[in-house]
């Protein structure tokens, strides 16, 4: 049973993973150049460069299909959990704004206007700023909403969004510290809000009654009666139903 009252609960993991972004930030700043200029060459010409350039493009649609297969599956299966990730969704939109409104402070440009480097996608206008990278920061946040609901998932989920990220990097928008620093901030503010503020809208009646499971789990002595013919059970009672999606979602 998810313990949506426990503000804590499943945050020590986002926070640690934003704590390691944060550091891999600070490290790669002052060899940026040399680490853009290394990955995007590598990438130019290469039987990579037309799939890196998919995914620094596109990319974030696989991780939106997967954030909406997950909330079929626990709209169905799963309510608190869709909750949960709705609440997520949330956390990406604030993510997403607090990313544009540091860039617009910041102001730094993006090194395919700074550096004299081909570059495998075209590069955006001067005035789209570089540090943070809004794809890495709505990679991280759809990642780490995801995974707050169905933690086995990581194999698939981190990885994507890591090569997402990265794929910014080879296609020759951004600086390796650009996308550290948005999987970070997306990290780090999806994982408040999604933990913080879900325990605070449950407790809303409306939202009771949407996420409230259609009939309770039969407990073990009821359903013994059952079997045994001992309690009648209407036929519009379904008391096998309401098991949860804890087998596929990582509880």
């Amino acid at each position: 049973m998810r313990c949506y009252r426990c503000p804590r609960h499943g945050l020590r993991g986002p926070l640690a993973s934003a704590a390691v972004l944060t550091i891999l930030t600070a490290i790669t700043y002052a060899p940026r150049a040399s680490l853009f200029t290394h990955l995007t060459e590598s990438v130019n010409g290469s039987r990579v460069e037309d799939l890196v350039v998919r995914l620094a493009d596109k990319g974030l649609l696989l991780l939106v299909a997967t954030a909406g297969i997950l909330a079929v599956v626990t709209w169905l299966r799963d309510r608190p959990g869709f909750l949960r990730l709705a609440v997520g969704g949330l956390g990406a939109i604030v993510s997403y704004a607090t990313s544009e409104a540091v860039k617009t402070l910041v102001a730094q440009p993006r090194p395919c206007h700074t550096l004299d480097v081909v570059t495998a996608l075209t590069c955006p206008t001067a005035t789209d700023w570089s540090w943070p990278s809004n794809h890495a920061t709505i990679a991280g946040s759809i990642a780490v909403a995801c995974l707050l609901v169905a933690p086995r998932l990581w194999p698939l989920l981190v990885p994507l969004a890591a090569i997402v990220a990265t794929a910014r990097v080879g296609a020759g928008v951004h600086y390796l510290h650009d996308i550290t620093a948005g999987l970070a901030l997306g990290t780090l503010i999806t994982a408040l809000i999604s933990t913080y503020a879900t325990p605070a809208l449950a407790r809303i009646p409306l939202v009771q009654r949407a996420t409230r499971r259609s009939a309770p789990r039969a407990d073990p002595p009821r359903r013994r009666a059952i079997s045994t013919g001992a309690l009648h059970v209407p036929p519009t009672a379904h008391p096998e139903e309401g098991s949860t999606s804890r087998g596929l979602l990582g509880g």
